[in-house]
């Protein structure tokens, strides 16, 4: 039986035939800082490796204008071209000459003048007469909006407000148009904008025509069918026993 060396043999009692191997107090803490150590230095060094690669790396070559090179003749002609000032607009305008001012008038005559419209034999354009447009019923605003579609569409609008009184509430279906005798032709191209529209005549003795709103109204008619309800009210179709 041994006994290292140290050690009490009344405490401790070793059998066989080599000593055990004892780690010093503190030993394993060392080796733990060590490890720790170790692991922080290569951590800063790799960091400073990355800071130098950084810095050094991107460093960029001077430029020309930096290392005191002059510009390159083409640069510099190309910047002299940009500064150069355009012609003015008093040389442009009298380098087109009077080619340019007489399509400038004649395109705004053009555009002042009101287009025709392909009407049957005996109706006027809606140009050439008045047309005042009255509202018979209770919905407000209706007359002003019904004149501003007619006058888009090449009407010449007079009087746009509510219905005379004997007239207000009086008409049940979509509208009334009234005028002279003399009108007749006139108030039919009116009446082709309303569906279902009534004509009365009267005793004036002016060429205008009146549109009196009634409240069967909901809109006017399309182009397309004002056109087909004014063929049809100018030439209306033969009877269906009637020959050809």
């Amino acid at each position: 039986m041994l006994t290292p060396p140290g050690l009490k043999g009344k405490q401790y009692r070793i059998s066989g035939k080599a000593y055990p191997r004892l780690a010093r107090p503190g030993q394993k803490r060392r080796r733990v800082f060590q490890v720790i150590g170790a692991v922080v230095a290569l951590a800063l060094i790799g960091w400073g490796t990355v800071q130098l690669v950084t810095v050094f790396g991107s460093k960029k070559k001077p430029t020309a204008a930096a290392d005191g090179h002059c510009v390159r003749p083409a640069t510099a002609r190309a910047a002299g071209d940009a500064a150069k000032p355009s012609a003015s607009p008093d040389a442009s305008a009298s380098a087109s000459g009077p080619a340019a001012s007489g399509s400038a008038s004649a395109g705004a005559s053009a555009s002042a003048a009101p287009s025709l419209m392909a009407l049957p034999a005996g109706v006027p354009q809606p140009s050439t007469f008045t047309v005042n447009v009255y509202n018979a019923t209770n919905h407000a605003g209706l007359a002003g909006q019904t004149a501003k579609l007619l006058a888009q569409r090449g009407f010449k609008i007079g009087k746009v407000a509510n219905a005379p009184a004997p007239l207000e509430g009086k008409v049940t279906g979509t509208a009334q148009v009234m005028g002279a005798n003399a009108s007749k032709a006139a108030m039919q191209l009116v009446g082709s904008e309303v569906s279902g529209a009534s004509t009365a005549m009267d005793t004036r003795t002016d060429g205008t025509v009146d549109l009196v709103i009634g409240n069967g109204f909901t809109a006017l008619q399309s182009p397309a069918q004002a056109a087909q309800a004014l063929t049809l009210a100018v030439n209306p179709s033969p009877t269906a026993g009637a020959r050809c």
